[in-house]
């Protein structure tokens, strides 16, 4: 059976939580899907640790996705590049907790969403262990951003969240670091009009292996989209401001 989700996974030397990761996946998940594991370097011990116990992930497709440069915004392109599927997740490494949302986000997004955020802040949703700084600025930007600039979500700021085909291959992405392409998409979605839905979501910080979320580093690019979002609600900024692929047609 083709797949109807692509799930990217960026990895970088995630040895220690993929199993569990993928273990979750294989157990919670029923839509017909295949995994897209995105690295940097074939050293990474990722692809090892995958490669010698393949028999305990019953028969899960999973494909090696080589990131052409470095770092987790070019894994993620490449993830995105290489997916086939009408739904596309990018789930962290070290996510083996949120395995029976997956369902219901292509749920959502079958009854018509083009983006799904998997949302800390809704009732059944969590943030646990988050250190106090970036648990300010992630908690301050989602409520200014929702309840302020109204944007279809109560967690803007997360990478976790599933796209649907027409935003892959119509929507031009510009940012260039980190998880920024994330908060990009929603807020074009928002502009386009195309309808954004969430689900709740846990999120626990890492206990093992180190975060390649770099909240300060990539401030000002994300910067750059809230305020985008903020034009787009109080400078009335239209759909056709927003760059689309040329390569892409709406379906008729």
């Amino acid at each position: 059976m083709s797949a109807r989700l692509d799930i990217v996974i960026p990895v970088y030397n995630e040895g220690p939580n993929i199993l569990s990761t993928l273990g979750s996946l294989r157990d919670n998940v029923r839509t017909p899907f295949r995994v897209l594991i995105c690295y940097d370097r074939p050293d990474d011990d990722t692809l090892t640790t995958i490669d010698a116990h393949r028999d305990t992930l019953g028969g899960m497709a999973i494909d090696y996705i080589r990131n052409p440069g470095r770092g987790a915004h070019g894994a993620v392109m490449a993830g995105f590049a290489a997916s086939t599927a009408p739904y596309v997740i990018v789930l962290p490494a070290d996510d083996d907790f949120n395995g029976g949302i997956l369902d219901p986000m292509v749920a959502k997004a079958e009854a018509g969403a083009d983006l799904v955020c998997a949302s800390r802040f809704i009732p059944g949703g969590s943030m646990v262990g988050c250190p106090w700084l970036k648990a300010a600025l992630v908690r301050t930007a989602a409520f200014t951003l929702h309840y302020i600039a109204r944007l279809p979500t109560h967690d803007p700021t997360s990478g976790f969240r599933l796209f649907s085909r027409r935003v892959i291959d119509a929507i031009v992405v510009e940012s260039d670091s980190g998880f920024c392409y994330s908060i990009e998409l929603l807020v074009k979605c928002h502009r386009l009009g195309w309808p954004v839905a969430e689900v709740p979501a846990q999120w626990i910080e890492r206990t093992r292996g180190t975060s390649r979320f770099r909240v300060l580093h990539w401030l000002p690019a994300y910067l750059r989209w809230y305020r985008y979002a903020f034009a787009t609600t109080f400078l009335r900024r239209p759909a056709s401001s927003v760059s689309l692929r040329q390569t892409w047609k709406p379906a008729t």
